[in-house]
C-alpha cells in the first residue's frame, strides 16, 4: 500500500484495489511477453510464456468489498488462485487480507482470456497452458 492510494476517508481508493489485483496476478503469473524488463521470475510463467502476438486480456473483473481496507504501512496480503479453466478462459480469484488483523478486506475474481493479436480471435488454452496451471487450481497458494 502506497501513502498516495488513500481516499478522503483513509481507505485504500477502490482504482487502487484493482492495482493490488493486477499486482498480485502479474506477480503469480508473470508480465505479458515483451513487456518491460528482466526481473523476478514468476512462480508460474503463464503470461510471460506465451507466443509473440497472443495478447492476454482482461474479460471481467467482480469486486466485493467486504470491510474499508485501511492505509497501514506495511504491505497488504493478497491471495491468488486459479478457480476456473474454460477451453478459451481462465479465472482467478482473489482475497486481499488486512496487513495487521488478518481480517479479508477484499473477494475480487477476473476472467482473463487469450487473444490472437493480428486476427483478434480467442485462443484456446494449449494442454501445456492446463498443466502447468492444474497444481494452482482452487488451492490459494500465491500470495503477494
Amino acid at each position: 500500500m502506497r501513502w498516495g492510494d488513500m481516499d478522503a476517508y483513509g481507505h485504500i481508493n477502490n482504482v487502487e484495489i484493482m492495482r493490488m489485483l493486477e499486482e498480485a496476478r502479474i506477480a503469480a503469473f508473470g508480465p505479458p511477453g515483451g513487456t518491460g524488463a528482466a526481473g523476478v521470475e514468476p512462480l508460474v510463467p503463464l503470461f510471460s510464456a506465451v507466443p509473440d502476438g497472443t495478447l492476454a486480456l482482461v474479460v471481467e473483473h467482480r469486486v466485493r468489498y467486504l470491510r474499508p481496507l485501511d492505509y497501514r504501512n506495511v504491505p497488504a496480503r493478497v491471495d491468488v488462485w486459479v478457480s476456473g479453466l474454460k477451453a478459451a478462459a481462465l479465472t482467478l480469484d482473489y482475497v486481499v487480507h488486512d496487513p495487521v488483523d488478518g481480517h479479508e478486506c477484499v473477494r475480487a475474481t477476473t476472467q482473463l482470456a487469450f487473444v490472437d493479436e493480428a486476427s483478434g480471435r480467442l485462443m484456446r488454452l494449449t494442454q501445456e497452458q492446463r498443466e502447468r496451471l492444474a497444481p494452482y487450481v482452487a488451492t490459494g497458494l500465491f500470495s503477494h
